[in-house]
């Protein structure tokens, strides 16, 4: 694994990730095709995006985007090698204009014509085990890019952007 910009205290289980006086925060981090590395990225995820400012049901849905990313880039794209490695990229911008957090998960893979992907709306996929997460990554933030990278194998970055407080919404409590 290689962790860029972080410092990770095992027996205390927290992360300290340096922010910039400018907002801005990097967390790298590579490792092999394990689906046991789920649960750490998920700890990294929630931690970065708490610390750009998202509330608890950004987070989840951050998460469950991240998950479904990691999975395919294990899965799909590296085949379940784990001889490959599966790269995970955080960064964070915080300040007076947006506040947004952006990921990027690569893998090692063949890759794949993102505009192949089958929609899983259409009658035929209703009842299909998968197919969905590219479909759930989209509809869960705000931004979503796949391409085939540069250093080989696929890539998504995704986007979350942080709601102001008072932005449409949300809620209003009595």
């Amino acid at each position: 694994m290689v962790f860029t910009r972080a410092t990770v205290a095992r027996r205390s289980s927290q992360i300290r990730v340096p922010m910039t006086p400018n907002g801005h925060q990097v967390v790298r981090l590579e490792f092999t095709s394990a689906f046991e590395m789920l649960d750490f990225v998920q700890v990294v995820s929630d931690h970065v995006a708490r610390g750009v400012g998202l509330d608890e049901d950004s987070r989840h849905w951050v998460g469950v985007a991240i998950r479904e990313s990691v999975i395919n880039a294990i899965k799909h794209g590296n085949g379940n090698d784990a001889t490959k490695h599966v790269f995970v990229e955080f960064e964070t911008t915080v300040d007076e204009e947006a506040c947004e957090l952006r990921i990027c998960v690569r893998d090692q893979g063949e890759g794949f014509d993102p505009a192949a992907v089958a929609d899983p709306l259409a009658p035929e996929n209703l009842l299909k085990t998968s197919g969905r997460g590219i479909f759930l990554i989209r509809n869960f933030m705000d931004d979503v890019r796949l391409r085939r990278a540069p250093e080989g194998g696929m890539e998504i970055r995704m986007t979350k952007r942080v709601q102001p407080p008072g932005a449409a919404g949300d809620s209003v409590k009595a």
